[in-house]
């Protein structure tokens, strides 16, 4: 692991000086091919100590991102924001290509094997997508549907779906919330009754990110009826199965460009060798991973809310109100100064929690506090700055409006505000015992 980690530190290195602009895309995947096998004892150079957790290889892994970002998908948000959809299996095979869909997933498998401040990396730079629904469906693909199955899924499973993810092959999707549990995933419905060596399912999902173009379905579903904690299993289940029915493409307040489908499940039969890890354990499963998944969340946004703070500082500095700049009345320029910090406060608190996760510890209680936190904040940032704006604001043609769509999101999805504040009273001993 040292080895492979050193050669990679030198490579990044080098890469991020050398290469052009459209190979440079590809380096952090060719990196993990190119591991050498000779004893590296040298401290590289140019490392980023004043960092609390980032090096000079997260950042010419976040300058490679940036690239393709810029050439790849930003050019074309606006037209697919107003599609409703975006390319998924085309985008997310570049991005496979390059290897930023498995960061931290094992090399044998098409990752680099980085730790998980890799992924938080990863997770800020697609920030400066200029919409939330994009990199919304690329964090359901790389720190979402995929953990579990990297951690406990057999090896012929992935190969099958694991490795296809990564590489950007298949497009995979969620299916945890139905009608009746969103953030309740112990109240899930959808049952998966063992007969013979298959697994007969019913019942359906909700709000299924990528949905109507997945390839395959991470799958939670009662495997028994014992109780709720411990009757649930994840099951991989390809989405061309018959019994599979989308039944419709639902029709979102944000996240335009993401597609987001309802779909059935009518006696659809899957192999009991599709199971991920123990039967009965996918609940368990899925809490481990809400971790990673709600600190991904929260570096994502964190630079959305940068970027969209400095346009704002932009165009009130233009737009003149009373002879004077807007930005230049004290409530204006104040009231930025506030958000700004706010920001600064909820990274310092993703970079520690983060750092705490990569050494061991649980830092459930510090990812329920960051993500409760990104979620409000990105409601009263979105709601300030579109102020600012004036008329402008209230168009669709703005990225503040767009922010003002999609961030409304982050208090519901992946654990609402009053499940985070439930988890931490829970922490703090202070939740009412049943």
């Amino acid at each position: 692991m040292a080895l492979r980690e050193g050669a990679l530190r030198a490579k990044l290195l080098l890469c991020s000086r050398t290469l052009s602009k459209f190979a440079s895309f590809s380096f952090a995947r060719s990196l993990s091919e190119l591991v050498s096998s000779q004893s590296v004892t040298s401290k590289p150079p140019e490392i980023a100590d004043d960092h609390l957790i980032y090096t000079q290889e997260h950042s010419a892994l976040k300058e490679a991102l940036r690239k393709l970002i810029d050439q790849e998908i930003n050019p074309y948000v606006d037209q697919w924001e107003a599609e409703g959809t975006f390319p998924a299996h085309k985008i997310f095979k570049i991005l496979g290509n390059a290897g930023f869909l498995g960061v931290n997933k094992p090399v044998e498998y098409g990752g680099l094997g980085l730790d998980f401040s890799y992924s938080v990396a990863v997770a800020e730079e697609l920030g400066n997508i200029r919409c939330g629904g994009i990199p919304m469906a690329i964090g359901v693909q790389s720190d979402m549907a995929t953990p579990a199955l990297a951690r406990f899924g057999s090896d012929e499973l992935k190969k099958e779906f694991l490795l296809t993810s990564i590489m950007g092959d298949k497009v995979a999707c969620l299916g945890v919330s139905e009608v009746g549990a969103g953030s309740d995933v112990s109240s899930i419905k959808t049952k998966a009754v063992k007969k013979g060596d298959e697994y007969v399912i019913n019942g359906g999902k909700m709000w299924t990110t990528s949905g109507t173009q997945a390839d395959w379905m991470c799958l939670l579903a009662n495997t028994s009826d014992g109780p709720p904690h411990k009757n649930k299993s994840l099951i991989c289940l390809p989405m061309n199965l018959p019994g599979v029915h989308i039944a419709r493409k639902i029709s979102k307040m944000g996240m335009w460009s993401s597609d987001t489908a309802e779909v059935f499940f009518d006696d659809v039969r899957v192999p009991c060798k599709n199971i991920i890890g123990q039967e009965g354990m996918g609940f368990t499963y899925q809490m481990l991973q809400f971790q990673e998944e709600r600190l991904w969340a929260v570096a994502n946004i964190v630079t959305t809310m940068d970027n969209i703070i400095q346009e704002t500082i932009n165009y009130t500095r233009q737009r003149r109100i009373f002879q004077l700049p807007v930005l230049h009345h004290q409530a204006v320029h104040f009231r930025l100064a506030e958000l700004q910090t706010e920001v600064e406060l909820l990274r310092s608190l993703l970079y520690r929690a983060t750092a705490m996760y990569i050494k061991g510890n649980d830092v459930t209680k510090l990812a329920s506090m960051a993500k409760l936190k990104a979620g409000r904040l990105a409601r009263e940032l979105s709601d300030s700055c579109l102020q600012y704006w004036g008329g402008m604001g209230y168009t669709s043609d703005v990225p503040v409006s767009r922010f003002y769509r999609d961030c409304r999101l982050l208090s519901i999805g992946a654990g609402a505000d009053e499940v985070m504040l439930g988890i931490i009273c829970k922490y703090m001993d202070t939740l009412p015992k049943k």
